[in-house]
């Protein structure tokens, strides 16, 4: 493949709901621009896009797809992104390095949930965006209905630059507004004939252009004077203001197409070539250290990862775009967040499972390299001149679903651990943890299906039967009041003994407490807990009844029993310990019998103190449509959620909420159910809260019949 220059790159991505016909598109453009010879169908499983098993399974996509096609002597990359939220951190990552968005509607159906859901991640990113609507070529479909929802849901900014003339099953031909001719394609689609427009579109068409250029007119002073003076504008001035607008979002045309007969296609690589920015007329990319990177060959060359794939007989492939300067093959690189030394090997541009091998990726392209050793996602390759920057990551969602997960051969542990590595090299937006304190392997998503398709791959591909099950919750235990108690370890058996005494006092610990009075404070240490909270240790050790040297095994067996609290085996904090008393042996005394009896006397004065439990409290925001405000409240206040206010966003409603984590499990599944699909959500923990007294009482009585069962 030839080397483009910066100018002759165009980065789009699809974006859109499930099956409003991405990936027919893409096989469409594949085809079109020649990289492909035959059009392949999701019907038949031979789509360039969708070519990963699990995509041929379930018909639909679970990942991006980076593709390329050649049009007008231009290099046009593509990235084929999958429709359900689950898989939305694609969405995100394409959104960061494209430089247009378009959006594709079902004209069928009209704005959906998805198209709402990426419109604002769209929104979040700043990218230009370009409505497609699709399927027109179906009896239902209505371009004209999908064009009042767009500007109801968006506003004005939505302008069609085309619609079509015979929509339905007859349709092959459409009005260029810019033109002003009428598109019409032969059977099976391809290259249109450029017609006169008929005599009964022309005052709709020309109503149409009208509007176009005073739209156009508003986004640069020069071509407003330029209207004002003049009435209209020239071809060269319609098209900077029309290319201005789509940079600022100040205008979002909308095109018309029937991907599957190939219809508009041709006049939808045309308008990419010839109206939407190349990548050093977008604003820069920012790098942690505030510098602007402006897709100039001429710097040195930063590049960011944004996507990883594991494809089978070539390993890992690492897909970057190049903000800065150059890579060639063999090219030494350095990564900006390890500092380890990277050389890339090969290069090619992508289309699917097709590689196309380059001589070199210049400022502003899309590339695929193969076996780099210590990189991943969201870092940044660069030259050894600027080896230290590091390009502002992608943000990517927060994780909406938590499960554990086990596999069900305890044979295949190690096994597992290693494919949940690899996982989370592909896949960003699942999180992988062990925790210590809950005691399983934490897996959490953006929802059910997304965890189902993980599930898939572990076990299909991995060859790990596993399953998923409920986490427990990570309770926190405090007490409320003070309480003394004191334990005598004393233990004989032939020689040395072991003898410790100890006598505390515990109390809640608050930021603005009082401490207590009753013994003198000789010195205090205070613990920060990993977990949250304080531990504060007061040695009141008066006459020398403990020798100090015996204090860090005292603190050594609280901590022990922090660690695994006296309710439920969950994590105490907040906790005052002041050790005023006690016994030595002038033999038997040692370290152990000190910390065992430290231990044994905080868990007495812990069950005396007023013990609480403690659990999670996430905020929660709930974003559904208008009419299903009241399922959600209701479901939301039998989750014991406290409703602290609404908001709204067109015509969305946004539920804020605090809701206890032991209530959340499985939301996005009920919410998808309560709301068709149209709702969505995100949680950010709070705090921690004391929990109800009947839910303590099952929580206890729940530890006490495991303990019952582990003996």
């Amino acid at each position: 493949m030839k080397v483009y220059k910066t100018n002759e790159l165009r980065n789009i991505v699809l974006i859109g709901g499930a099956k409003t016909g991405k990936t027919t598109l893409s096989e469409a453009i594949l085809f079109e621009s020649g990289v492909i010879n035959r059009r392949g169908s999701i019907e038949d499983k031979n789509t360039v896009s969708d070519y990963r098993e699990i995509e041929l399974e379930r018909q639909n996509s679970v990942a991006s797809t980076i593709l390329y096609a050649e049009h007008k002597g231009h290099k046009i990359n593509i990235i084929d992104a999958p429709g359900f939220d689950d898989f939305i951190g694609e969405v995100v990552a394409a959104l960061n390095v494209a430089d247009t968005a378009f959006m594709v509607i079902n004209g069928q159906n009209g704005v959906e949930v998805g198209t709402e859901i990426n419109f604002r991640q769209t929104n979040a990113n700043n990218t230009p965006l370009v409505f497609l609507i699709n399927h027109l070529e179906h009896e239902k479909s209505s371009f004209d209905e999908s064009m009042r929802q767009l500007k109801t849901q968006f506003g004005n900014s939505v302008t069609a630059l085309q619609y079509p003339v015979n929509e339905g099953h007859s349709f092959n031909a459409i009005i260029d507004v810019l033109q002003q001719k009428m598109l019409k394609y032969p059977a099976g689609g391809g290259k249109a004939e450029v017609l006169d427009i008929p005599e009964d579109q022309k005052a709709r068409a020309e109503e149409m252009l009208n509007n176009l250029i005073e739209s156009a007119a508003e986004n640069d002073e020069t071509i407003m004077e330029s209207f004002f003076e003049n009435g209209t504008l020239t071809p060269d001035e319609l098209k900077r203001g029309l290319k201005l607008g789509i940079i600022n979002r100040g205008m979002f045309p909308v095109l018309c197409i029937g991907a599957k007969l190939n219809v508009g296609v041709d006049a939808m690589l045309n308008f990419v070539v010839d109206y939407l920015p190349s990548p050093d007329e977008m604003p820069g990319r920012k790098t942690k250290e505030g510098k602007e990177l402006k897709c100039k060959t001429s710097d040195p060359t930063s590049a960011l990862i944004f996507k990883t794939s594991i494809e089978e007989h070539l390993g890992e492939i690492s897909f970057l775009k190049i903000y800065a300067g150059e890579i060639g093959e063999a090219m030494d690189m350095v990564n900006g967040a390890n500092g380890s030394k990277e050389r890339v090997s090969q290069l090619f541009a992508v289309a699917g499972k097709k590689r196309e091998k380059l001589e070199k990726g210049i400022a502003g392209d899309i590339v695929a390299t193969i076996k780099l050793k210590n990189a991943r996602t969201n870092q940044t390759l660069n030259s050894p001149k600027n080896s230290g920057d590091e390009i502002v990551p992608i943000e990517f969602p927060a994780p909406k679903i938590t499960m554990a997960i086990r596999a069900k051969n305890t044979a295949d542990d190690e096994k597992l651990g290693v494919a949940l590595t690899e996982l989370q090299k592909v896949d960003p937006t699942i999180s992988i943890e062990y925790s210590k304190e809950l005691k399983q392997i934490i897996i959490r998503g953006q929802g059910e299906l997304h965890l189902n398709i993980a599930k898939w791959t572990l076990e299909h591909l991995e060859k790990i039967a596993i399953e998923y099950y409920a986490p427990k919750i990570p309770y926190r235990e405090t007490i409320t009041k003070s309480a003394k108690a004191m334990y005598r370890h004393k233990k004989q058996s032939g020689g040395s003994g072991q003898f410790g005494e100890v006598h505390m006092l515990i109390q809640p610990y608050t930021e603005d407490m009082v401490p207590q009075k009753e013994f003198p404070i000789r010195g205090t240490e205070e613990h920060p807990l990993p977990w949250g909270g304080k531990l504060i240790f007061n040695n009141c050790i008066v006459g020398g009844s403990i020798d100090a040297r015996f204090q860090p095994a005292i603190l050594k067996g609280i901590m022990e029993k922090i660690e695994e609290g006296p309710l439920t085996g969950s994590y105490a904090r907040d906790i005052v310990v002041n050790i005023y008393d006690g016994k030595m042996h002038p033999v038997d005394s040692n370290e152990l019998a000190f910390k065992l009896a430290g231990r044994q006397a905080f868990k007495e004065a812990f069950k005396n103190a007023g013990p609480k439990i403690l659990e999670p409290i996430y905020d929660v925001e709930v974003m559904v449509p208008s009419d299903r405000m009241g399922d959600i409240m209701t479901d939301l206040q039998g989750r014991r959620a406290v409703i602290m206010g609404m908001d709204s966003e067109g015509s969305y409603q946004i539920v804020k909420a605090k809701v206890p984590l032991a209530e959340m499990n499985r939301y996005s599944t009920a919410l998808s159910s309560i709301t068709s699909g149209s709702g969505t959500y995100s949680l950010k923990f709070a705090e921690y809260s004391m929990v109800p007294g009947d839910v303590q009482t099952a929580l206890l009585k729940a530890y006490e019949e495991q303990e019952k069962e582990d003996e």
